[in-house]
C-alpha cells in the first residue's frame, strides 16, 4: 500500500518518488508543532498514536540539515527534526477546486503567535550556535602545547578512508559467504601435506577479488607474505557478530513497529559441536501480512532453569524486543527436550501472563503430544521411525523396491496400496495420523528392509546394506511393536482434534469448543485402563506374530531381574504400568497445560472473523472474551458498540458479498480502519502460535531454516552465517557496519593501519 504526502497542496505517494517519507512523531509536543505546520484542520483532533499510523509527510518539507542519510538504505530525521516547507498558496490559482486536505485559514491573533515562534526558535538556534562556538573557542588551546584546533569537525584522512574502504570489501566478502552457505574454512589442515598452506574459503575468496582489480584490497595486501593469513578467525568472528546484529535489527525493527509478537522455537539443532535452539518471531507487518521470521540461534543449557533466564536475558536485552507485547509462546522440541522447554514456558509466563503457551500451527497435535511423552521408549521408537522415513527418502531406488513391496501386500486393495505408496513418498512421520501409517506399513517397511540387508548382488552400497539391517532389528523388537500400537490407539482420541486445530479459522473455533470431550474420552480411557490396556496389548501381539517377533520383555528389565527368582511380571502387566499408564496420564495433564482458561478465551475471539459469526447466526459475544486484550485496546470504551457495528454490517450484507473467512482475510478488508478494536484484537489474535500463517510467502523463516540445516554439514554451520543465508532478502547497511566495527574495536582499527607499509618505497629488499 503506497504512503501519501499529508501536506496540503503535496500530491506525492511512494510509489511515484524515491523520497524518503517519515511517520508523524508519538511524542505530543513535536506532534503538535508538525500538525500546527501543516495548517490543517482536519488533524487537530486526532490522537499522536493516529497520526503516527496513517499519517506521513515526504522529505520535500524538511530543510536538508534535518535529514540523516547514513546510506542508500536509510534514511532518519534528527531527534528535533521539525517539518517547515509548505505549499499554503498555490491552491489559490484554483478555487473552485475541491481539496481532501484542507488548508486551516489563521486569524490575526494566530498569525502573530506563529510569527513570534518563529523568531523566538531563530533566537534559540543563534544563542545556542554562540554557546557552540563559545565552547571551541575555549578548547582551541591544547593542553601539552596549546596548539590551536580547527573548530569543526575534522573530515576523515586518506588513511582513515582507505581503511573504511578496506573494511567494507571485507564485509561484502562475508556476506556473500553468508548469502551462498559458503563455509570460512577450507581444506581440513590434517589432510593436507606438511609444509603445503592452502588458504581458508575467506582468504581465497579475498585473493580473487584482488585479482579482478579490488584496489584497495591489492594495496593493503600486495607486499604480505603468501603464507599468511589476511584476516585473523578472531577479527572474522568480531565482523560476523556485526553482519548478524545488523541483519536481525532489520526484521526486529519491524517488530517493534508492529508492538505485538509471538515467539516460537524448532528443535534443538547442532552447530559445529554445540546444540542450539532456533527462534522465530511472528507478528503483523506494515501491509496486515502475518509473518514468521528466523531471528538467531540460542545456546542450549542442560539446566531449564539457567536456560530460562539466558532466554529471557537474550530476548529483552540483546535484540532489544520489549516482552510486555508477547502475547504467545510456542516450543517445537524433539523427544527428551520437552519438559525443559515447558519450564521455559512456565518462567515466561510468571513474568508475562498475557504471554500464552499454546501449540504451534506447524507441527501436529499428536506428534508433539507423542515427543513430550516423558517415557524413553516412547523417545527411542520416535527417532526410529525418523530414521526409516530418511533411509527410504534418500534414493528413489529405495522407495521403488517399497513400493513393490506394498503392492505385493496389497494386491487385492489397490486403493489403499496407492494410498500408501503416496504416503510413503512424503514426509508421513509429520502427519497427526503418522502412528497409523506405521502400523498400517510395519510389514511392508519389515520386508523391504530385509530384502535389501539379504542381497547378495552389487545393487546396494554396503553402508545402505549395513543401515537396513539396522533399522529391521529395530522395528522387529517387541518394545517397538508395543509402544507404536499403543501411541496410535491413545492418540486416536486426539487425531481429530489436532487436525481441527491446524485448518480454517472456523475449525480452530469449533475445536476449542471440543476439547472438554476429548479430555472426557481420555479420563474414561485412564479409569478403565485394564480393559483397554488388554486391547491393545492384543493387538500389539497380533502384530508382532505376523512379523515372526518373540513377545517378551525388554531386555533392560529382564537383566534387572536376573536376582530376583519371586518376580512373575508379564509382558502385558509390564507394559501397562511401564508405557500405557503414564502415556495416557501425560495426554490428559499436557491436553489441560497447553489449553489453558487463557487460551481458550483468546481461541473464542475468534468470533469475530465473520464466517465464524455467520456459522453462529451472529449471536456471539467476543466482549466477554476480549476483556483479556483491553490494555491492548486504542479505544476499550467503545468497544461493545464496535463491536455490535461489526456485527451488523455482515448481518446485513449485500447478497453477492461474500463473509471472509480468515483472519488474514478480515485484515485486508479496504474499511477496517473504521474498526480499530477489532483490527486489533484480530492482529493479536492472528499472531497466536496455533493459528497457521495463510499466505505461505510469508512463512519462509522456517522452511529456509531446514534448508540451511538439512544442506549444511553439521562441523560447517556457522549461528552467524546461517542468519545471513535464511535471512538472503533483507537488505544490509555497510556503512553502518564498519562504522559499528570501528566504535567497537579501535584498537583493532589502528593495527590494521599500522600492519603494513604505507608504500613500497618503505619494503627492504629482504621483504
Amino acid at each position: 500500500m503506497p504512503n501519501f504526502c499529508a501536506a496540503p497542496n503535496c500530491t506525492r505517494k511512494s510509489t511515484q518518488s524515491d523520497l524518503a517519507f517519515f511517520r508523524f512523531p508519538r511524542d505530543p509536543v513535536r506532534c503538535q508543532r508538525w500538525v500546527e505546520n501543516c495548517r490543517r484542520a482536519d488533524l487537530e483532533d486526532k490522537t499522536p498514536d493516529q497520526l503516527n499510523k496513517h499519517y506521513r509527510l515526504c522529505a520535500k518539507h524538511f530543510e536538508t540539515s534535518m535529514i540523516c542519510r547514513s546510506s542508500p538504505y536509510r534514511t532518519v530525521l534528527r531527534d528535533n527534526a521539525v517539518p517547515t516547507i509548505f505549499d499554503l498558496t498555490s491552491h489559490l490559482n484554483n478555487p473552485h477546486s475541491r481539496h481532501r486536505k484542507r488548508i486551516k485559514e489563521l486569524s490575526e491573533d494566530e498569525i502573530r503567535t506563529l510569527k513570534q515562534q518563529k523568531i523566538d526558535e531563530a533566537f534559540e538556534r543563534e544563542q545556542a550556535n554562540q554557546e557552540l562556538n563559545e565552547s571551541s573557542a575555549q578548547n582551541t588551546v591544547s593542553e601539552e602545547g596549546g596548539e590551536e584546533q580547527e573548530e569543526e569537525v575534522v573530515p576523515l584522512t586518506l588513511e582513515e578512508r582507505e581503511n573504511k574502504d578496506y573494511l567494507k570489501s571485507l564485509f561484502e566478502i562475508l556476506i556473500l559467504m553468508g548469502k551462498q552457505n559458503i563455509p570460512l574454512d577450507g581444506h581440513n589442515a590434517n589432510e593436507l601435506p606438511e609444509g603445503i598452506f592452502t588458504p581458508d574459503n575467506f582468504q581465497a575468496l579475498l585473493e580473487c577479488r584482488i585479482n579482478a582489480g579490488d584496489e584497495v584490497l591489492r594495496k593493503r595486501f600486495e607486499m604480505a607474505a603468501v603464507n599468511l593469513e589476511y584476516c585473523s578467525k578472531t577479527q572474522q568472528k568480531q565482523m560476523l557478530e556485526i553482519c548478524e546484529s545488523c541483519v536481525r535489527e532489520e526484521t526486529l525493527r519491524e517488530v517493534r513497529d508492529s508492538h505485538f509478537f509471538s515467539i516460537v522455537t524448532d528443535e534443538v539443532v547442532d552447530i559445529a559441536g554445540e546444540e542450539h535452539l532456533p527462534v522465530l518471531v511472528r507478528f503483523v507487518d506494515e501491509s496486515h501480512n502475518l509473518r514468521e521470521e528466523f531471528v538467531g540461534f540460542l545456546p542450549y543449557e542442560a539446566d531449564a532453569e539457567i536456560l530460562a533466564v539466558k532466554f529471557h536475558t537474550t530476548i529483552i536485552e540483546k535484540w532489544g524486543l520489549n516482552m510486555e507485547y508477547c502475547r504467545g509462546q510456542a516450543y517445537i522440541v524433539s523427544s527428551g527436550f520437552a519438559s525443559k522447554m515447558k519450564i521455559v514456558a512456565t518462567r515466561l509466563l510468571e513474568k508475562y501472563p498475557q504471554a500464552v503457551y499454546t501449540l504451534c500451527s506447524s507441527c501436529a497435535l499428536n506428534v508433539w503430544l507423542a515427543k513430550s511423552v516423558p517415557v524413553v521408549g516412547v523417545s527411542i521408537a520416535l527417532g526410529m521411525i525418523e530414521e526409516v522415513c530418511s533411509f527410504f527418502n534418500q534414493s528413489p531406488q529405495l522407495l521403488v523396491e517399497l513400493d513393490n513391496i506394498i503392492s505385493v501386500l496389497f494386491q487385492n486393495n489397490e486403493e489403499k496400496s496407492n494410498e500408501l505408496k503416496e504416503i510413503c513418498h512424503s514426509q508421513w512421520t509429520g502427519r497427526h495420523d503418522t502412528f497409523e501409517i506405521l502400523v498400517d506399513l510395519m510389514q511392508a517397511l519389515v520386508l523391504c528392509l530385509d530384502g535389501i540387508s539379504s542381497d547378495v548382488s552389487v545393487k546396494w552400497s554396503n553402508f545402505v546394506v549395513g543401515r537396513a539391517f539396522v533399522l529391521s532389528s529395530a522395528l522387529t523388537d517387541f518394545d517397538f511393536i508395543v509402544t507404536v500400537v499403543v501411541l496410535k490407539n491413545i492418540l486416536s482420541f486426539t487425531r481429530a482434534f489436532g487436525k481441527n486445530l491446524q485448518g480454517q479459522t472456523s475449525d480452530v473455533f469449533f475445536a476449542a469448543s471440543s476439547l472438554t470431550a476429548v479430555l472426557h474420552s481420555l479420563n474414561e480411557v485412564m479409569e478403565n485402563i485394564e480393559v483397554y490396556h488388554e486391547f491393545w496389548f492384543e493387538e500389539a501381539t497380533n502384530l508382532a506374530t505376523k512379523l515372526d517377533v518373540q513377545i517378551k520383555l525388554p531386555g533392560k528389565f529382564r537383566r534387572a531381574q536376573q536376582g530376583n527368582l519371586d518376580s512373575d511380571v508379564t509382558s502385558e502387566n509390564y507394559y501397562k504400568e511401564a508405557l500405557s499408564v503414564p502415556t495416557v496420564e501425560h495426554i490428559i495433564q499436557e491436553l489441560k497445560d497447553i489449553f489453558s482458561e487463557q487460551h481458550l478465551r483468546a481461541l473464542k475471539c475468534l468470533s469475530l472473523v465473520p464466517s465464524v459469526m455467520g456459522q453462529l447466526k451472529f449471536n456471539t459475544s467476543e466482549e466477554h472474551h476480549a476483556d483479556m486484550y483491553k490494555n491492548d485496546l486504542p479505544n476499550p470504551d467503545t468497544l461493545c458498540a464496535e463491536l455490535h457495528c461489526w456485527r451488523i454490517k455482515w448481518k446485513h450484507r449485500g447478497k453477492d458479498i461474500e463473509l471472509p473467512a480468515t483472519i488474514y482475510e478480515a485484515l485486508h478488508l479496504p474499511d477496517i480502519k473504521f474498526f480499530p478494536n477489532v483490527y486489533a484484537l484480530l492482529k493479536v489474535l492472528c499472531i497466536l502460535p496455533v493459528m497457521k500463517v495463510e499466505n505461505e510467502k510469508y512463512e519462509v523463516g522456517r522452511k529456509r531454516l531446514k534448508a540451511y540445516l538439512k544442506n549444511t554439514l553439521t562441523e560447517q554451520r556457522s549461528s552467524n552465517l546461517a542468519l545471513l543465508n535464511i535471512n538472503f532478502d533483507i537488505k544490509h547497511d555497510l556503512d553502518l557496519m564498519v562504522d559499528t566495527y570501528i566504535k567497537l574495536y579501535p584498537d583493532k582499527v589502528e593495527f590494521q593501519e599500522d600492519f603494513l607499509p604505507a608504500n613500497n618505497s618503505e619494503v627492504t629488499e629482504d621483504a
